[in-house]
C-alpha cells in the first residue's frame, strides 16, 4: 500500500489537517438551521449521552483489528474518546478510577465502527426529486442532510466520504457534526469538478434552470479544470470528485463511456494532489477507468466495466475500487418497477446495474484493493450494510468485507493512524452486534450499539 500513499505527494498529518480545517465561509442561514437541528436533537434524547472521562467496555467477543482473530472476553478502556487499554478478561471498572463507567457488552460482538466511502447525504432518489429540487431551500436541504446523517450513524457507520452534494450545505454539515452540534458520522466532504454536459453537471431541466443550477466548478479544458479544482478546495473540499465517464442517473443519452479528456483528468488530479487532496473518479467504462488510473487517481467509484488493463493499473498504482453494488442493485429494481425514470436512465440502469456484480467479482479475485462504499442516496440511507450482503454474494469473504469497511477505508482517506482498528491510541469508534459477522455477514444489518469518539449514540443492549 505504500506506493499508493507516496504517490499522492503529501503527508498524512498535512492531509488530516486539511480534512479537518473547516471552511470559514458559511451561510448564516445554514449555520442557524444546523444549530437548531442540534438543539432539537439534544433535547429529544431520552437519556443524556455524553463522553465520560473513562469508559470500560466488557466485550464478549472483540475484533480489535479486522483481519486478525476476535478476542474472547476482553476489556476495552476508553479515555477522553480514545482507546487507552486492552485487557484480557472482564476487568472491574473501579480499577480505572471512581468516575469510570461500565458499558456491558459482554454478550455482544464488538468491533470498530464501519466506514462508507461513497454516500450522498443530502437526498434519496425517488419520484419527487424534480419537484423537491424546486421547492426546497438551501436550509431545507441542510436540515434533511442532518436527518440522513443520523440514520447513517445509527446503522453503525461512524465515518463516511460524501462524494456529491451542494457544497455549502455539505461543508456546513461536516463542520456541525465535528463541532458536536448534531449527531452524524465523521464526514470527508467532496468538491465536485465536472465538464460541461458530463455526469455530475446538471441535466433534465429547462435551459433557464440549467444556467441557474450549473455549479462554478463545471469546466472545459485542462486549464479551466485546474481553476475549478482550486476553487473547490478553496471553498472547503476535503477530497475532489470527478466523473471520467458518463453516469447511469444522468438524464441524457450520452452513455457511460469516457467523457472527460485525458488532459482534463490529469490536470485535476495533479492540481488536487499539489494542494493536499485526493481524487475519486466516478467511472463505468474501461476507457475512463484506465485514463483516471494512468493519471494517478486515488479511487475509482463503481468501476463497472474494468478490464484486464484496469486490473493491472489498479495493482500498479495501489488505487482503490469502491464498488457500490447496492446502487447497481437499487437502480435495476427501480428501472423494472417504477415509472419516474426516463427511458434513457432506465436503459442504462438495467444494463450497467446488472453487470456491476460480475465485474466486481473479477476485480476482487484479481487482488484489487477494495474499500467499502454504497452510493447511499441512490439507495435509502441507513441500509448501508446491505452492500456487505451483495459483496458476499459476489464471492468476497466475510473477513475481507470487514477489512474493506474498516482498515482499507481508513487507509484510503489517510486515517490509518486514528481509525479502522481498536488499538491503543485510536479514536473510540465502536459498534456492537448480537451475532458474529465473520460467521454471518447479515449480522451487520442489525447494529445494537454505536459509540463515536467515545460518545454513546445508540445502545439497545443495556
Amino acid at each position: 500500500m505504500s506506493s499508493f500513499i507516496v504517490k499522492s505527494g503529501f503527508t498524512k498529518q498535512g492531509r488530516q489537517q486539511s480534512y479537518k480545517h473547516g471552511a470559514k465561509r458559511r451561510w448564516t442561514l445554514l449555520i442557524s438551521a444546523l444549530a437548531l437541528a442540534g438543539f432539537a436533537n439534544v433535547s429529544a434524547q431520552a437519556q443524556p449521552l455524553s463522553v465520560a472521562n473513562v469508559q470500560v467496555i466488557h466485550a464478549g467477543k472483540l475484533l480489535a483489528v479486522p483481519g486478525q482473530k476476535p478476542l474472547n472476553k476482553y476489556t476495552l478502556v476508553i479515555e477522553n474518546g480514545k482507546v487507552s487499554a486492552l485487557e484480557k478478561g472482564f476487568v472491574s471498572a473501579s480499577k480505572f478510577g471512581k468516575s469510570a463507567t461500565l458499558v456491558d457488552l459482554s454478550s455482544a460482538f464488538v468491533m470498530p465502527g464501519l466506514m462508507d466511502m461513497h454516500v450522498h447525504l443530502q437526498g434519496e432518489i425517488g419520484p419527487k426529486n424534480d419537484s423537491e429540487a424546486l421547492r426546497m431551500s438551501d436550509a431545507d436541504t441542510a436540515m434533511r442532510s442532518v436527518h440522513f446523517a443520523e440514520k447513517t450513524l445509527h446503522a453503525g457507520f461512524t465515518t463516511v466520504r460524501d462524494l456529491g452534494a451542494a457544497p455549502e450545505q455539505l461543508y456546513a454539515l461536516r463542520d456541525a457534526i465535528e463541532k458536536g452540534w448534531v449527531d452524524g458520522p465523521r464526514v470527508i466532504a467532496s468538491g465536485r469538478v465536472a465538464i460541461t454536459g458530463g455526469h455530475v453537471d446538471v441535466d433534465g431541466m429547462s435551459p433557464d434552470l440549467l444556467e441557474l443550477k450549473t455549479e462554478k466548478t463545471v469546466c472545459d479544458g485542462p486549464y479551466d479544470c485546474r481553476r475549478a479544482t482550486r476553487r473547490a478546495i478553496k471553498f472547503g473540499a476535503d477530497v475532489i470528485k470527478i466523473a471520467s465517464t458518463g453516469g447511469v442517473l444522468s438524464d441524457t443519452n450520452t452513455g457511460t463511456g469516457q467523457q472527460m479528456n485525458d488532459d482534463e483528468i490529469r490536470e485535476v488530479i495533479d492540481t488536487a494532489h499539489g494542494l493536499g487532496r485526493k481524487v475519486a473518479s466516478h467511472a463505468h467504462a474501461a476507457a475512463g477507468i484506465n485514463a483516471a488510473l494512468r493519471a494517478g487517481v486515488d479511487s475509482i467509484e463503481h468501476g463497472s466495466y474494468a478490464n484486464e488493463e484496469s486490473i493491472k493499473l489498479f495493482k500498479q498504482t495501489g488505487a482503490y475500487l469502491v464498488p457500490t453494488l447496492l446502487a447497481g442493485d437499487t437502480v435495476v429494481g427501480m428501472a423494472k418497477s417504477s415509472d419516474f425514470m426516463s427511458p434513457a436512465i432506465k436503459a442504462k440502469a438495467i444494463r450497467v446495474g446488472g453487470d456491476m456484480m460480475k465485474n466486481f467479482s473479477k476485480a476482487y479475485k484479481a487482488g484489487v484493493n477494495i474499500a467499502f462504499g454504497t452510493d447511499s442516496g441512490v439507495s435509502k440511507h441507513g441500509i448501508n450494510a446491505q452492500e456487505a450482503v451483495l459483496m458476499k454474494q459476489a464471492g468476497m469473504t466475510n473477513q475481507d468485507i470487514l477489512l474493506s469497511a474498516t482498515v482499507n477505508a481508513a487507509e484510503l482517506i489517510d486515517y490509518s493512524d486514528s481509525l479502522g482498528t481498536l488499538e491503543v491510541g485510536k479514536i473510540a469508534d465502536v459498534i456492537a452486534l448480537d451475532e458474529n459477522p465473520l460467521t454471518d455477514i447479515k449480522a451487520l444489518l442489525d447494529v445494537d450499539f454505536v459509540m463515536k469518539s467515545g460518545k454513546i449514540v445508540k445502545n439497545q443492549l443495556n
